[in-house]
């Protein structure tokens, strides 16, 4: 038996390997047929409105479908088509401390957001819910104000997998 043949084989199996682990790194299974995506801005409906957050969630999200997709992002009316809207952004202390010790608690600022995601390709696919996710800090690290940019960074990085992951990876 010739002695290139078992490398020959296994570097073919290497290679297969490869390629089926790839596609299961990001966990999607949008349908073949889907080409495109359309994101609408997320309007912000919290009492309580930061600037540039609506933007900087929508840009977040529509960055992600770019990265962890082949679809295109289109302005509208694309197979798929995402709209929501920011329904809270709440800052409250999560542990009890006396008063010595009440600057230094934890505290948690929390954003939730509604998303209504349609498709035009597989209807049963489509819903309407809700995701709400938090990061906790504490004032010893700095003022909220000083920490605020970093923590909505932090949960609209899980807000967007969220979305994704319920659009494109069928989990429920």
């Amino acid at each position: 038996m010739d002695k290139r043949i078992p490398k020959y084989f296994t570097m073919l199996l290497i290679v297969f390997f490869m390629q089926s682990c790839s596609y299961t790194f990001t966990g999607a299974s949008i349908p073949l047929a889907m080409k495109t995506v359309s994101v609408q801005l997320f309007e912000n409906n919290a009492a309580f409105v930061v600037p540039n957050l609506t933007v900087q969630l929508t840009e977040a999200f529509r960055d992600r479908i770019r990265n962890q997709s082949s679809l295109d992002v289109i302005k509208s009316e694309g197979d798929g088509n995402f709209e929501g809207r920011i329904t809270d952004y709440s800052n409250k202390p999560i542990s009890v401390q006396t008063s010595e010790q009440s600057s230094r608690g934890q505290e948690r600022l929390t954003i939730t957001i509604s998303v209504k995601y349609t498709s035009s390709l597989d209807p049963k696919s489509s819903f309407e819910t809700t995701f709400t996710r938090f990061a906790d800090y504490t004032l010893t690290a700095g003022t909220f104000q000083a920490q605020e940019q970093e923590l909505i960074k932090k949960i609209i990085v899980q807000l967007t997998e969220d979305i994704f992951n319920k659009a494109f990876a069928n989990w429920k």
